[in-house]
């Protein structure tokens, strides 16, 4: 096995093997895969049982092989994807390794009642962190040997999504046995009307409390820390809707009525309406349908070809939202394309288009691009940070420019300051529970 793992990587798998229930909360580019490889290699020469690994499906179908494949690790394993007949006959196989995807944990769970893994390996754990789904629901209530949980973003939203995953760990040892008395624990009602509570906050002093509940089985550490990576940019390109179209959005802010031609596009609610204004900054709006849409406006596709055209042919990395985006996108720039990771790799894609929610785990493009741009940004900082990492990781050599093109005075704005925001508590759970390795492990180069 050829892995030459750097310091703070030897330390994470010490932590694994020196704790049979964890949490390994390791930013994008780190080796989290690596790392609880190189551990489960050595459960397998301990003897210790079997191993199921469950992950989004392209991280299970891609990125567990070929991380086996590439460092030499000596690990048999079987791919529990397709069909029932093909899962039940890649769980018949004897093997170190069964690697599942995350929606057919429900199914896994009814098909051997009697739960028959030793050890259990999530990765991207912050996938079951809302308790009322059946994935989580699936896995609740069974306790092996050992339970490894990875992830990068551990809260995305706030420390309300951590509960579900520490269950998961301890059987609420650490923060309660149900979320109802977690809740009350740590948190207050936030927005509210009268008995319906639509968010919640966090008591005062509560969020240390909660650090230290946990710190005990969590490994957490920010790529910062432990990488010395190339520069990134953050850049902001703020695109003005002129005159008679700001003017349309004010409208349709206020009004919820919007017409244009024709066409009358409404938003019922507060959640519609929030994503059609998403829409509208974007340049489009889908109509009552939902498939057929009207074109508002092309900053944003002006905005995007000056960017490529500056770029001078190198390759750039294009994120949306809605499938508007890619057909007015690919109408606009013909030599776009949607991401073909093999192609792209291979020099054959050179403006490639791609869904945070699809793109976010699994590829590695960081030797050819260093240019990310955000057509249009998501709310989820999941995504976000996933996203970005794709090409803002170990391996890197160049200098990163992610941008993010910003609809001025629109719900982009608002977008952009929510993603700030939940970065700034992500990296505090991130840094409260950092673990803390010898400063000459500290620094890599």
């Amino acid at each position: 096995m050829g892995v030459n793992l750097h310091g703070y990587q030897e330390y994470c798998v010490n932590f694994i093997l020196d704790h049979p229930h964890c949490n390994l909360w390791l930013e994008p580019g780190l080796g989290k895969t690596v790392v609880t490889l190189t551990a489960l290699a050595d459960f397998n020469f301990l003897g210790e049982g079997k191993v199921l690994i469950i992950a989004p499906l392209e991280v299970s179908r891609n990125v567990w092989p070929n991380e086996i494949k590439k460092w030499g690790f000596n690990l048999t394993y079987s791919l529990v994807l397709g069909s029932a007949v093909a899962r039940r006959k890649a769980l018949s196989q004897e093997v170190d390794l069964y690697i599942i995807n995350v929606e057919n944990v429900p199914w896994l769970a009814r098909e051997y009642p009697d739960w028959p893994f030793d050890t259990v390996v999530i990765d991207e754990a912050s996938k079951f962190k809302a308790h009322n789904t059946m994935r989580f629901k699936a896995l609740k209530r069974i306790k092996p040997k050992r339970f490894i949980a990875l992830t990068g973003t551990p809260a995305s939203q706030n420390l309300m999504d951590i509960w579900s995953q520490m269950f998961l760990l301890d059987q609420g040892e650490r923060l309660e046995q149900y979320i109802g008395r977690y809740r009350e624990k740590y948190f207050i009602p936030d927005k509210r009307n009268q008995h319906i509570v639509y968010s919640w906050k966090l008591q005062e002093g509560a969020e240390d409390k909660i650090y230290n509940r946990i710190s005990d089985v969590t490994v957490s550490m920010k790529t910062s820390d432990y990488l010395k990576l190339p520069e990134r940019v953050d850049n902001v390109v703020k695109c003005r809707l002129y005159d008679s179209t700001m003017q349309q959005y004010k409208q349709f802010q206020r009004d919820q009525v919007l017409e244009i031609g024709d066409a009358e596009i409404t938003a019922v609610n507060a959640g519609v309406l929030c994503n059609k204004l998403m829409q509208f900054a974007n340049g489009a709006v889908y109509q009552e349908d939902g498939i057929s849409y009207t074109e508002v406006h092309q900053y944003k596709i002006d905005a995007l070809k000056n960017i490529i055209d500056e770029n001078q042919g190198k390759p750039v990395l294009v994120f949306y939202q809605y499938k508007h985006d890619v057909e007015r996108i690919l109408e606009a720039i013909p030599e776009a394309e949607l991401l073909n990771p093999v192609m792209f790799m291979a020099g054959l894609q050179k403006i490639a288009l791609a869904h945070p929610a699809s793109a976010g785990h699994g590829l590695n493009l960081q030797e050819y691009c260093h240019t990310v741009i955000w057509f249009s940004l998501t709310w989820s900082l999941e995504q976000y940070l996933q996203a970005n990492a794709r090409v803002d990781r170990q391996g890197q050599t160049r200098p990163v420019v992610v941008h993010h093109l910003i609809a001025e005075g629109t719900i982009d704005e608002r977008c952009m300051k929510a993603l700030q925001s939940k970065q700034e508590g992500q990296d505090a759970l991130i840094e409260a529970v950092k673990a803390v390795v010898l400063g000459s492990q500290k620094a890599v180069l």
